[in-house]
C-alpha cells in the first residue's frame, strides 16, 4: 500500500487544481492565479488589481523558472541605469559568481546587454549591466500565451470528465479510474465518493477571462 499525507475533502477541494500538469512553472502559476488556496476570484481582487496581480505572477514565475530564486533576487535589483556586477553582489549579498551567471543567462535571451569600460590606468574591464525592458514584454507576453493554453487544456480536462475523490483526501480520479479501482482509493483502501467540480471549472474560466485581458 502507498503512503500518501491524509487530508480532509475541503482541503482536496482546495487543491483540485495543483495538476495534471507536470510542469512547474504552470502549476506555481496556476497556483498564484487562484487554482490553489488564494483565488483571484475572491471578492478582494477586482478589475485592474486582478491584471495587475497576473502580470506579476507571469512575471516572476517566468524569471524564477529562467534564472531560480536568486537569480530572481538579483533581477529586482538591477535599476534601471547602468550598474556593475560587483556592485550587484553587493546589494543582493549573493556570491559574484552567481550574480554574473544570472546576468549572462539573462544576455543569452536578450534580456539584458552589457557594455565593457577600460579603466585607463590599471588596463581592467569593468562590464556595465542594463536589462532591456522591451525584450522582456516580448518574453512574458510569450509565456503568458503558453500559460493561456495549458489553463484552455485543464479547462477541457474538466469539463470531459467526470471526478471522484478520496473520502479521505488522498487523491482524485477520472471515473473510468474510480471503477477499474471499484470505487476503492489505492493508497489508502477507502472509499471514492462523487466530486462536484463545478467551482474548479468557473474559477479556470475566471483565471482565462483575465488572462486573455492582458494580452
Amino acid at each position: 500500500m502507498f503512503n500518501r499525507p491524509r487530508r480532509s475533502m475541503q482541503e482536496y477541494e482546495k487543491q483540485q487544481l495543483a495538476g495534471p500538469f507536470p510542469d512547474e512553472l504552470v502549476l506555481r502559476s496556476e497556483a498564484a492565479l487562484g487554482v490553489g488556496n488564494n483565488p483571484i476570484s475572491d471578492s478582494s481582487y477586482h478589475g485592474s488589481d486582478s491584471l495587475a496581480v497576473i502580470e506579476e505572477v507571469i512575471h516572476r514565475a517566468y524569471l524564477n523558472k529562467l534564472v531560480g530564486e536568486e537569480g530572481l533576487r538579483i533581477v529586482e535589483c538591477i535599476p534601471g541605469e547602468e550598474i556593475t556586477d560587483e556592485r550587484l553582489a553587493e546589494l543582493t549579498g549573493i556570491s559574484l559568481n552567481t550574480v554574473r551567471r544570472t546576468l549572462y543567462l539573462l544576455y543569452e535571451h536578450r534580456l539584458a546587454i552589457y557594455r565593457r569600460k577600460r579603466d585607463p590606468d590599471s588596463g581592467w574591464l569593468t562590464y556595465l549591466w542594463q536589462l532591456c525592458p522591451e525584450n522582456f514584454d516580448k518574453a512574458l507576453e510569450s509565456e503568458a500565451r503558453r500559460l493561456l493554453r495549458k489553463l484552455e487544456e485543464r479547462l477541457v480536462y474538466e469539463k470531459e470528465n467526470i471526478f471522484y475523490a478520496c473520502t479521505e483526501g488522498c487523491a482524485r480520479f477520472v471515473f473510468d479510474e474510480a471503477s477499474d479501482a471499484n470505487f476503492v482509493c489505492p493508497f489508502c483502501q477507502g472509499s471514492l465518493e462523487y466530486m462536484e467540480n463545478a467551482k474548479v471549472v468557473e474559477a479556470i474560466e475566471k483565471q482565462i477571462k483575465d488572462l486573455k485581458a492582458c494580452l
